[in-house]
């Protein structure tokens, strides 16, 4: 089986093609045919040993990768009648686990992280779905904002952002976002109430909106202590790369990890569903062959791309 993994940490240029055993799914667990992975930066912190610590024990090959979309080739037991052998899905992979990442032919995760693809979604696109709108879900849920709060998402035009200054529409909140200029257009498409120029100071012009500040911001452009000036007293920001303070004015920051609801299959069906009905914006910016994965990792290291690369294992 063709997979895309490293030997050892370094640069883009350290992925590489591996032959490994065909996996084979054990109670509770589905293979998936893959046919298109998604290209985070969870994926470069792991090739890069920011995850090392995470997984004392394995050895390498480590295959990258936590959005996977195709098509489930072998049932283990004990799934239940919910899935079926030939069903276009998604998954969401934990790539620190004893299968790896999903930038693989097969992979094998549990069935309780794998759910129906949209239906009006080819793979690449299914693929960017499931990792980073449920880690914008898990910063909502954990802000637990009433429906008439006003909430600020930074790097909104991003696949985090976006997702969350959707997900907050949705969810009925008054959304402020940040946005270059070139992106301003895009974030209103959103549907944000409102969209300041993002960069340094961000936290004034979101002040300049809500002159009270905020009840609470998500951070998904990872500005942490400079954002704390849009958030109201006692208010709340969410950090999406652990980082817990020190705060001021009563503010709590809680930091959010994505793992914590990677089996909650609920929340994984609402947000397919939720794409499928249009809720949701899916973005590709490239699909390249799996083999042009080290390509696709300095596109996203360049920065600048509105939309996930997709690698293609079809």
């Amino acid at each position: 089986m063709k997979a895309i993994g490293v030997y050892e940490f370094g640069g883009p240029e350290v992925l590489q093609v591996v032959d490994l055993p065909e996996p084979q799914a054990g109670p509770g667990e589905v293979r998936i045919r893959v046919y298109a992975a998604a290209v985070s930066p969870t994926d470069v912190m792991l090739r890069t040993g920011g995850h090392a610590v995470r997984m004392p024990d394995r050895r390498p090959p480590f295959v990258p990768g936590m959005d996977a979309a195709g098509v489930i080739d072998q049932l283990g037991p004990g799934c239940g009648d919910r899935l079926h052998v030939g069903q276009r899905v998604i998954a969401m992979v934990l790539f620190v686990g004893e299968h790896g990442g999903a930038y693989a032919e097969q992979i094998v995760v549990p069935a309780a992280s794998v759910v129906a693809a949209p239906a009006n979604a080819d793979f690449p696109e299914a693929s960017t779905l499931l990792m980073n709108a449920m880690t914008a879900r898990l910063a909502l849920d954990t802000l637990a904002l009433p429906a008439d709060a006003t909430v600020a998402v930074t790097g909104a035009a991003g696949a985090v952002g976006g997702y969350a200054v959707e997900l907050a529409k949705a969810d009925g909140l008054r959304v402020v976002a940040d946005a270059a200029a070139r992106d301003v257009e895009l974030v209103r498409g959103f549907a944000a109430d409102h969209v300041v120029e993002r960069g340094p100071n961000v936290a004034a012009r979101m002040r300049e909106v809500v002159p009270d500040g905020v009840a609470g911001l998500v951070d998904a452009s990872h500005q942490q202590a400079e954002v704390l000036g849009a958030i109201a007293d006692g208010g709340t920001l969410i950090e999406l790369r652990g980082w817990a303070g020190p705060a001021e004015r009563g503010i709590r920051v809680l930091p959010v990890m994505v793992p914590d609801r990677i089996t909650d299959t609920e929340a994984l069906a609402m947000l397919s569903r939720q794409a499928e009905n249009g809720v949701l914006t899916l973005r590709v910016a490239e699909v390249l062959p799996a083999d042009e994965a080290a390509k696709a990792h300095r596109m996203l290291e360049a920065g600048g791309l509105r939309g996930r690369v997709v690698l293609d294992f079809s």
